[in-house]
C-alpha cells in the first residue's frame, strides 16, 4: 500500500506516473478515463493483442485492502475478472464491462432481482487475508462514540442502536463468507461475457446478513421508508436470513459509514427508517 500515507488530491498528481509503469509492464495503449471514484483511478485501456480491458489504480486505505485476493477468489463468477495485479504499484488490471452502465439504471425492481440472483454466487467460503467484520465492527464501535460527542449531528437513539448491534452482533455471527460489503446497483455493471458484473469489492469475512446492509441503503433505488424495508424484507425472505440481524448490521455499518460520506442525510433517514421498524 505504497500510497497509503498520502491524501487523495496528493495520491492523485502520482497518477500518470503510476499508469506510464502499468503500461510499460503490461504492454498497454490507454483511452479515455472512467469517471472519477472516491478510492481510485480507472481508464480504458487496451492490451497488445487488442483485447480491451481496464486499469484500475487505487488510493490505498481501510476498505481497499485485498481487493484482488477477492477478486481472485470469486473468479469471475459474477464478479469483473481480475486480468493481473501489480500490488506495489496498487493496480489492477481488469476484464473490461461492455457496455458498462450501471444496474441502477435498469429500474428499482430488476436491480432488486438482479442483487439477490448475485449475492448467493459472492458468497465464496474464506479466511486469510481479508479482514473479519468482527474486527471491522470493533473498530466502528470504538470511534462512534467520540465522533458523536464531538459532532452529534442526529438523535442519540440512532447511535444507541448503532452500539446494540455492535455490542451483539460480532460475537454470535452464523457461517463466514466472503462479503462485498459495498455491493448496490452503482457498482455492478453490464457486460458481455455475463448481463452483470460486480466490481470495486471492499472485501470481510463475515456473516451473510452483513451483506444486505449496502443493498437496503441503496438510495438509487429508492429513497423512502418504504423502500427501505421494502428491500430489508425481500432480501432476507428470498435469501433465507435473520430480518433482524440484516436490520442491525444495516443500521450500524450504515451510520459507520455516514459521517465522512457526501450521502450523510440520506444514509442517517435510513438507520432512522430501521430503528423505527424494530
Amino acid at each position: 500500500m505504497a500510497g497509503a500515507h498520502l491524501t487523495h488530491a496528493d495520491w492523485l498528481r502520482t497518477v500518470p506516473d503510476l499508469a506510464a509503469g502499468c503500461c510499460k509492464e503490461w504492454g498497454l495503449r490507454l483511452g479515455e478515463p472512467y469517471e472519477a471514484g472516491a478510492a481510485g483511478y480507472t481508464v480504458r485501456a487496451e492490451l497488445p493483442d487488442g483485447t480491451p480491458a481496464v486499469l484500475k489504480l487505487i488510493h490505498p486505505h481501510r476498505e481497499t485492502e485485498h481487493e484482488a485476493a477477492a477478486l481472485r477468489a470469486w473468479d469471475g463468477d459474477g464478479a469483473v475478472r481480475l486480468l493481473a495485479e501489480d500490488p506495489e504499484r496498487d493496480a489492477l488490471l481488469l476484464e473490461c464491462c461492455d457496455p458498462g452502465t450501471k444496474l441502477c439504471g435498469a429500474g428499482a425492481a430488476t436491480a432488486l432481482d438482479v442483487l439477490i440472483g448475485l449475492l448467493p454466487r459472492l458468497w465464496k467460503p474464506a479466511g486469510e487475508p481479508f479482514r473479519p467484520l468482527a474486527d471491522e465492527a470493533a473498530w466502528w464501535r470504538g470511534y462512534l462514540p467520540e465522533q458523536w460527542e464531538r459532532d452529534p449531528r442526529f438523535e442519540r437513539r440512532l447511535l444507541d442502536a448503532a452500539l446494540d448491534a455492535l455490542d451483539g452482533l460480532p460475537q454470535t455471527q452464523g457461517e463466514q463468507v466472503l462479503l462485498h460489503q459495498d455491493l448496490h446497483a452503482e457498482n455492478v455493471l453490464a457486460a458481455q461475457r455475463e448481463p452483470w458484473l460486480a466490481i470495486d469489492p471492499k472485501p470481510l469475512v463475515g456473516e451473510r446478513e452483513f451483506a444486505l446492509a449496502p443493498i437496503v441503503r441503496a438510495f438509487e433505488l429508492g429513497h423512502s421508508r418504504r423502500a427501505v424495508l421494502h428491500r430489508l424484507g425481500r432480501l432476507s425472505s428470498e435469501l433465507g436470513l435473520d430480518r433482524e440481524r440484516a436490520r442491525g448490521w444495516t443500521i450500524a455499518q450504515t451510520l459507520a459509514w455516514a459521517y465522512d460520506s457526501e450521502w450523510h442525510e440520506p444514509h442517517v433517514e435510513t438507520v432512522r427508517w430501521l430503528v423505527e421498524a424494530a
